[in-house]
């Protein structure tokens, strides 16, 4: 017991002594700042890492907008071009000579001899025809004409006996002018009923149908057995319908505008769907002179030699005309960089590296995916390729040179 107390006595001794050798404690604010420090520096990292790229993101994506609100468009450089184009027109084939085969005397058609598609020559029998009407009234002025001559003899023989018979006046004076008279009648009589034979042998004739020029026959519109009417009161039809096809016509319209360079002798080549890849040689051999007011287009005769009957008449073909430039200096541009508006037609032009000039333009002809400027351009001038819709004079672009034939490249004038 006594060794316990003893031992909390020189404890607590020296914890008094200890007591005495420690300094007095500083206050505790120090954590608090700490704190503070490393909050401040979080929010410093928050700042850096977080809100200065937004603000540095959003100002280029102000400068990217800017930059994206001119517009990038496509450039070429305007070159005169001199050389003739191809303009391909629609065109008609047909026959150089057309003609249907009438009837020239009524009948019943006996035979025919050509079907369709039979090449004939001039004069060839096509058809024969029975006409046993003309055949009666051609007996009967046979008849008529042998009636008229005989009747003539007789006055001859009369009129020259009373002419014997005035010199001794057996006979009166009027005797003798009415016999004579009457052989002046007689032979009026004769030349008309000749002349009736004549016709009828004429019209008997025409019992034969001969073809009128060399060609191929188109249409057969008649057959054996078949009344043949020639036209007595009513419309006939043709027996048949015969073409010459060695040479062929094509037609076709030019536009006014080309109408100046269509001139006789220039040759023109024809396509057909039905003949893949091929061209046939033709030559302008004349015009109409004259512009048709319902299409203002000028008709022109293109012949083409044929003689092996390839081409077919009525068949439909294209013609290409090589066409010279229709003013000595012109442009060609895409057709995307025409702009229509109420001032008419006008392209957009880049003059001084950065902003838009629409200029008036006066078309020309139409080559399909060019078009043809007769005058508003200059050989300075950058065309816009494919102008916005809603471009407007001066307004700001950045453009890019498109080279001839090519896509952009890139590095136009800035």
């Amino acid at each position: 017991m006594k060794a316990a107390d003893s031992y909390q006595s020189d404890a607590l001794s020296e914890l008094e002594g200890l007591g005495r050798d420690t300094p007095p404690r500083r206050p505790r604010w120090g954590l608090g700042v700490v704190l503070l420090l490393i909050v401040l520096a979080i929010v410093a990292f928050v700042l850096v890492g977080g809100i200065l790229p937004k603000l540095k993101a959003r100002q280029q994506l102000r400068a990217e907008t800017d930059q994206l609100a001119v517009p990038t468009v496509a450039v070429i450089r305007m070159r005169p071009t001199t050389a003739e184009q191809e303009e391909v027109l629609p065109a008609n084939i047909q026959p150089y000579i057309s003609a249907p085969v009438f009837a020239r005397t009524n009948g019943y058609l006996k035979k025919w001899y050509f079907d369709i598609g039979t090449h004939v020559t001039k004069g060839e029998l096509l058809a024969e025809i029975e006409t046993p009407e003309v055949d009666a009234q051609l007996r009967q002025a046979q008849a008529d004409v042998a009636t008229a001559q005989a009747n003539l003899h007789l006055a001859e023989v009369t009129a020259a006996r009373y002419q014997e018979l005035l010199k001794s006046d057996s006979v009166s004076k009027q005797d003798t002018d009415n016999a004579t008279s009457d052989l002046a009648a007689k032979q009026t009589t004769l030349q008309s009923a000749q002349a009736n034979l004549k016709r009828l042998e004429d019209l008997q004739s025409f019992e034969k149908i001969y073809a009128p020029f060399d060609g191929v026959i188109t249409a057969r519109n008649t057959d054996i057995g078949q009344l043949i009417n020639s036209g007595s009161g009513v419309q006939p039809a043709s027996l048949f319908e015969i073409a010459a096809v060695g040479v062929l016509r094509v037609y076709a319209s030019v536009p006014q505008i080309y109408s100046a360079a269509c001139r006789r002798g220039m040759s023109v080549d024809l396509t057909l769907p039905e003949f893949p890849g091929k061209r046939f040689r033709g030559t302008l051999v004349r015009t109409a002179d004259a512009i048709d007011q319902a299409s203002r287009t000028l008709l022109v005769e293109v012949d083409v030699n044929n003689p092996s009957g390839e081409l077919l008449s009525g068949a439909y073909a294209e013609a290409h005309f090589k066409l010279p430039p229709v003013t000595g200096h012109t442009y060609l541009i895409p057709v995307p960089a025409l702009i229509f508006r109420s001032q008419g037609p006008q392209v957009a032009t880049v003059d001084d590296g950065h902003h838009a000039t629409l200029k008036d333009i006066q078309i020309g002809r139409d080559f399909g995916t060019e078009m043809e400027v007769l005058s508003g351009l200059t050989d300075q001038d950058l065309v816009i390729v494919n102008p916005p819709d809603s471009l407007t004079n001066g307004e700001e672009v950045r453009p890019v040179e498109r080279p001839e034939g090519g896509e952009m490249t890139g590095g136009g004038p800035q």
